[in-house]
């Protein structure tokens, strides 16, 4: 399938009969999985979300398949979040003109558990309601990074399914920073040089630079290795191609090879694709 930016690939954009026509020619479908947190004075809070569901639909777009609508919600919103568990939460919360007790955890009616478990039942759902609508593998697209192990353990647990081994539908799980680390060693960070350049590549009205501090000085709620002042649109054009290309061997090696991955502790098993 040659790749083509402007195809729309969002199976909730299309009608019936164009979505058949894609998942005959490429029977994969792409969920992003994202959070709304904060990422940082210069970037939107739905970033996670946004970039996962970029990379999702130039999966779509340059390997085949179809991208599912973004999940926003139903991640633990007491562990892994910046707004709850940052060092700096106070001056989060300052920023948005919240008090920081807000994220605190008996301000959630579940546990930091209970969430997970739900978390990992709603994935399982999902995750049935694409191999339902007839496709062979399901890929779980982590853009907030606590979320790839959710995904995977939702991924494992629904490969063991005797129906989805067998016959139904593979399912996998990424984020981006991992599938490129050996060629970025700086890849991955929250709301640094790498994200910023992300969203500024997907979305860039979304981002502006200009409301960062002068370099040198903190930057609330933020992590990284590339300072996010040095962000370009460029640079995360070239990173996401990057990923989506892994990713896209990724599938097409499960879709060729299916056997290769239906017995126990394989279905996660990555780099498979090299050897051919």
């Amino acid at each position: 399938m040659a790749d083509d930016q402007s195809a729309e690939v969002r199976y909730q954009m299309l009608r019936p009969e164009q979505i058949v026509t894609r998942r005959k020619e490429c029977p994969a479908a792409y969920v992003p999985l994202g959070t709304i947190e904060w990422h940082g004075v210069q970037n939107p809070l739905g970033a996670d979300t946004l970039q996962a569901e970029g990379i999702a639909i130039r999966c779509a777009q340059k390997g085949g398949g179809l991208a599912f609508p973004p999940l926003h919600y139903g991640e633990s919103r007491s562990e892994a979040l910046m707004e709850a568990n940052s060092h700096d939460r106070h001056l989060i919360a300052e920023k948005m003109g919240l008090p920081p007790e807000n994220f605190n955890p008996e301000r959630m009616p579940f546990s930091a558990t209970e969430q997970a478990i739900n978390y990992h039942k709603l994935l399982l759902h999902i995750l049935a309601e694409v191999e339902s609508l007839g496709f062979q593998v399901g890929v779980l697209v982590a853009g907030h990074y606590p979320l790839i192990d959710h995904a995977r353990a939702a991924a494992l647990q629904f490969n063991q399914r005797q129906h989805s081994r067998f016959r139904g539908m593979l399912a996998w799980a990424f984020v981006d920073y991992i599938l490129v680390d050996d060629a970025y060693p700086a890849a991955g960070d929250h709301a640094g040089g790498w994200e910023t350049s992300h969203v500024m590549a997907l979305h860039p009205e979304t981002v502006d630079l200009n409301l960062l501090p002068p370099r040198g000085e903190p930057i609330v709620g933020t992590g990284w290795r590339i300072d996010p002042h040095d962000s370009t649109a460029e640079f995360g054009r070239e990173t996401i191609e990057k990923a989506v290309d892994v990713a896209i061997r990724e599938v097409r090696h499960r879709l060729e090879h299916r056997e290769m991955y239906a017995a126990h502790g394989y279905g996660l098993r990555e780099g498979l694709w090299k050897g051919f």
